[in-house]
């Protein structure tokens, strides 16, 4: 039987995100929408494969740096392909740049994005998943517009951003620009999405919509 717990995971060592408390509030509530126990750490300790066998999924919100260490991510990849959860948001894409296993599980590395929060536009290219079943086809959206040092491979892409609605700096990735994906991974699911930086989007409907669907996907009893 799935073990009716989720992991929030939120250390940081390198920029840490003023809206991670507001981050992991909101998981909690979703959590406990779908009847799951929750437990938040930032004591990387809890990855060894007792501990991690009473959670379905881990939930990393912006996570940043290298924080785990080489037992630790043993644990974590066994954790995942033995059919495990993983959703990463928002600085997920940051953290264990110094672990190859990890670009498998994130999808792709953030490397920059335009200063500040600004608002932009974001096509919906798979209305089927939970994460976004919910959504419009173009979803005008306010947020840190992170862009990746390539497109993820083997993943299914959910959401791109429109790079013409928004100031990309010397950023732009060109089309397709993807902001959220999701993937298997041996046994597991994982899914990630950039979006996430500021306190307001964890009190957003449609964006909690889009957590809560990513947390249903990567539940291993889906």
């Amino acid at each position: 039987m799935v073990p009716p717990a989720i992991l929030v995971f939120t250390k940081t060592t390198g920029f840490r995100h003023d809206s991670i408390p507001a981050g992991v509030a909101a998981v909690e509530r979703l959590a406990a929408a779908l009847g799951l126990e929750v437990e938040h750490t930032e004591d990387a300790a809890v990855f060894n494969p007792l501990d991690l066998a009473r959670f379905a999924a881990t939930v990393w919100v912006s996570p940043s740096g290298d924080v785990l260490d080489e037992l630790e991510r043993a644990a974590l990849a066994d954790f995942v392909t033995g059919g495990g959860g993983w959703c990463g948001v928002h600085a997920a894409s940051t953290a264990e740049r110094s672990w190859p296993f990890f670009r498998e599980l994130v999808g792709a590395r953030f490397i920059g994005h335009p200063p500040g929060c600004t608002p932009g536009q974001i096509d919906v290219v798979d209305q089927g998943h939970p994460a976004t079943e919910h959504l419009p086809r173009r979803w005008a959206w306010t947020d840190e517009w992170y862009s990746f040092d390539e497109r993820p491979k083997g993943v299914e892409v959910l959401l791109e951003a429109d790079e013409d609605s928004y100031d990309t700096a010397d950023l732009a990735m060109g089309a397709p620009h993807p902001l959220a994906w999701h993937r298997r991974l041996e046994a597991g699911r994982c899914f990630y999405t950039a979006l996430g930086h500021a306190d307001e989007a964890y009190e957003d409907p449609q964006f909690l919509a889009h957590l809560k669907g990513g947390l249903i996907s990567v539940l291993p009893s889906r």
